[in-house]
């Protein structure tokens, strides 16, 4: 039996995938345990995007996410849409010359309701985004439905410890890397794919929900100071999403989020060994990427190693 620490998408992922490779696997969830900083993320599967300041083991192995997160839970694959306002072109050619698999396009083909508001953006055709919330709870359900407890309490044996930023005492580099967002209902703005918005000092994503919900998010702050989003994180990304549409102005704000998103100083999420358990942690802002990818690793990890047990 192998226990998972934490239910956020790391310990859903690591489960779904040691549960996947035929491994008896239980889940420890605390039931007063914080919300896990997952369920405030955008949910964009995008690594082509991430290279822009990503290391390429990033871009070339998160790739993979997609076609595992389709296996398992509704995703959209529509690709990312890459703009930026006039004053800010060299900021798309900047992109552009970090990245790779893009072609450029004028936004409001791919967009209508950005017609005429750009002249010309970046599309990442082969990415895809999905809905946090609604991916963590699907393989949360499946699990469960497989006969996968989940509980509270010590663990029974081996150990994958996915608990973000609650795992620091045994990771003493892992340090906390705030992210601010806010989520909105127009019904005047209909989006088909994520849209970034680049600007120099404040970039953001806008990531359609469905029926006039969208996510804006988010900010990256050197802090490990938790509680509410704060006011200049609201007006930066608000005023990002003007800058996309006026009609962003008339919006109803029908959500806030902040949480501490768990970073190794390298910024690459990682496996730890810890005696004959694991840590999978160190998502930083590439947590839906590459939970998967680093699930399916620990699962081939076990596996092999209980070949050659017999």
């Amino acid at each position: 039996m192998i226990s998972v620490l934490g239910s956020g998408v790391a310990g859903l992922c690591a489960a779904t995938a040691l549960m996947d490779a035929g491994i008896a696997v239980e889940v420890i969830a605390p039931e007063q345990a914080p919300l896990p900083v997952s369920h405030l993320a955008g949910g964009m599967l995008a690594p082509f995007c991430e290279g822009e300041s990503a290391p390429d083991q990033i871009v070339t192995r998160g790739q993979a996410s997609i076609d595992w997160w389709a296996a398992h839970v509704e995703v959209t694959r529509r690709g990312t849409l890459v703009v930026a306002p006039p004053r800010d072109t060299a900021e798309l050619d900047r992109f552009a010359h970090a990245t790779r698999a893009h072609r450029w396009v004028t936004p409001g083909d791919l967009e209508p309701h950005l017609e005429g508001r750009f002249s010309r953006g970046l599309f990442f055709e082969d990415e895809a985004h999905l809905d946090p919330k609604a991916a963590l709870a699907t393989l949360r359900d499946r699990l469960m439905a497989q006969g996968v407890l989940f509980r509270d309490g010590p663990s029974k044996g081996r150990t994958v410890d996915c608990r973000g930023i609650s795992a620091s005492g045994k990771l003493p580099d892992l340090r906390g890397v705030r992210g601010e967002m806010l989520e909105v209902y127009t019904p005047e703005i209909t989006l088909s794919r994520p849209v970034r918005l680049l600007h120099p000092r404040f970039p953001c994503y806008i990531v359609p929900r469905g029926e006039g919900q969208f996510m804006i998010g988010a900010t990256m702050v050197e802090t490990t100071r938790s509680g509410p989003i704060t006011a200049r994180a609201a007006m930066e990304l608000l005023s990002a999403a003007y800058t996309l549409h006026p009609a962003f102005a008339e919006a109803e704000i029908v959500m806030t989020g902040a949480g501490l998103r768990p970073s190794f100083p390298d910024n690459i999420p990682a496996i730890h060994r810890d005696g004959t358990g694991f840590h999978i942690n160190g998502m930083y802002r590439h947590g839906f990427l590459m939970a998967p990818v680093l699930a399916m690793e620990v699962a081939g990890i076990l596996i092999q190693e209980s070949a050659h047990a017999h």
